[in-house]
């Protein structure tokens, strides 16, 4: 898709028809790192070629892994892992690009394998906190330092054999709690996590189906170290979190049904059902199955003739970690005030996302107060289209979009083309959705 700095979206009449999201970036991250460990050839098919994962892919390669893609499909990869302890040392420096997920993950397995690495990142990714993996780590033994006394990348690893420990996370976060599993792979006994509240647990579900001893007992995860994984053939679902920006313009828009195709519906990652169903939306779950370890429905959602504002707080954030941008779209359409807190985790995101949302939904006429750690938007509002930023963050760029189809008049997206970071493709679905 050619790249674009601008788009323009009118006020949308309704939203009708099927779609397909992209496949899932949570997954597809795991699904290439996972396979490259394990001992065999592992087929993944349905990976997302997307900017974010893509940097997982090259990453793996750098360490020696053979990726190819198959001749007979688009976005299915043949990767033979090379076990545990087959990675080589990388002759340059990883560029995570813009990829939090592939920096936080791959330095868990970075820190038990004997070699010299340097993993960097674009300028955001510079930017992002990786203290909070760094300290842990550390405490296992690793040799690994980041820039500005251990806060942020580039970050240099020299590769040893961990210990085991316990440890419990500050804040839930799914990137944390696999970069530390991914460790415990390398470690000398039983490493046992424990997170405040539940995040995504994808990589707990496909670990385990590759035959590592791993086990989870409440919010605690505890993983045997020097177990090998075996290859195995993993179907990425289509991304819920990219599902989400349609659901919602689904909700908002006049005289909308619209059905989502084929989505992942891990139950660590579907919050955002919970909270639109306290705000009164019209969903139903169809075709329910189970897709190489994971739930996946179809989606059907239509208009909510009323949304009710809804107070979300810090328990349910893990869930709707993705979604709060669409969230806040959502709630300057409901009825009452709703409230947010307890999010302060999404001021470190690709961009500041409290700050993003407050800043551009307020150009298109929502009222919102702004805390340290949310938001409280009054709804009912009525939205009028104007020039609004994305600040690079692929998320931001999509809210705006379905803000934009409730707004008067026009709206311009500037710096659209983030979306590819996650989503190559969105304005040409949500085209055929508005046609």
């Amino acid at each position: 898709m050619p790249q674009m700095k601008r788009v323009k979206i009118k006020k949308a009449k309704s939203l009708k028809g099927e779609t397909v999201p992209p496949p899932d970036k949570s997954i597809s991250h795991r699904a290439v790192m996972f396979a490259s460990l394990a001992e065999g050839k592992s087929i993944v098919r349905n990976f997302l070629m997307a900017e974010d994962p893509i940097s997982t892919m090259n990453a793996m390669r750098m360490l020696g892994v053979e990726i190819r893609e198959a001749k007979s499909k688009k976005s299915e990869f043949i990767i033979n892992g090379k076990g545990l302890h087959g990675l080589k040392e990388p002759v340059d420096v990883i560029n995570c690009g813009n990829s939090g997920t592939t920096m936080r993950l791959i330095s868990g397995i970075l820190a038990g394998n004997p070699f010299l690495s340097v993993l960097t990142g674009d300028d955001s990714l510079r930017q992002r906190p990786m203290a909070r993996i760094i300290k842990p780590l550390k405490e296992m033994g690793a040799d690994i330092s980041g820039r500005a006394e251990d806060k942020y990348p580039p970050i240099v690893i020299k590769g040893k054999r961990l210990k085991a420990m316990d440890y419990t996370l500050p804040v839930a976060s799914a990137q944390v709690k696999s970069c530390l599993i991914l460790a415990g792979l390398y470690s000398d006994g039983i490493t046992s996590i424990t997170e405040p509240h539940k995040s995504r647990d994808h990589t707990e579900r496909m670990l385990k189906s590759m035959g590592a001893s791993i086990g989870v007992e409440g919010l605690t995860v505890k993983i045997h170290g020097s177990t090998k994984l075996t290859a195995c053939d993993i179907t990425v679902p289509a991304d819920f979190s990219s599902a989400a920006f349609f659901m919602a313009g689904a909700l908002m828009v006049p005289d909308s049904e619209v059905v989502i195709k084929d989505v992942g519906i891990n139950p660590t990652r579907t919050g955002f059902l919970e909270v639109i169903k306290n705000m009164g939306a019209g969903f139903s779950l169809e075709n329910v199955r189970d897709v190489s370890g994971e739930p996946v429905a179809d989606i059907y959602c239509r208009t909510a003739p009323r949304l009710k504002s809804v107070k979300i707080g810090r328990k349910t954030i893990p869930s709707i970690i993705d979604e709060f941008p669409i969230l806040c779209v959502l709630a300057s359409r409901a009825d009452g005030i709703t409230e947010i807190r307890g999010a302060e985790e999404l001021r470190v995101k690709e961009s500041d996302r409290i700050k993003a949302m407050v800043s551009e939904l307020k150009k298109l006429g929502a009222e919102i107060e702004e805390f340290p750690d949310g938001i409280a938007i009054k709804g009912q509002m009525d939205l009028r289209g104007n020039v609004v930023e994305s600040y690079g963050d692929h998320r931001i760029a999509m809210a705006l979009s379905i803000a934009a189809l409730a707004a008067d008049g026009t709206t311009t997206i500037n710096n659209a083309s983030c979306v590819d970071i996650s989503f190559p493709g969105f304005f040409e679905e949500l085209r055929k959705l508005h046609a």
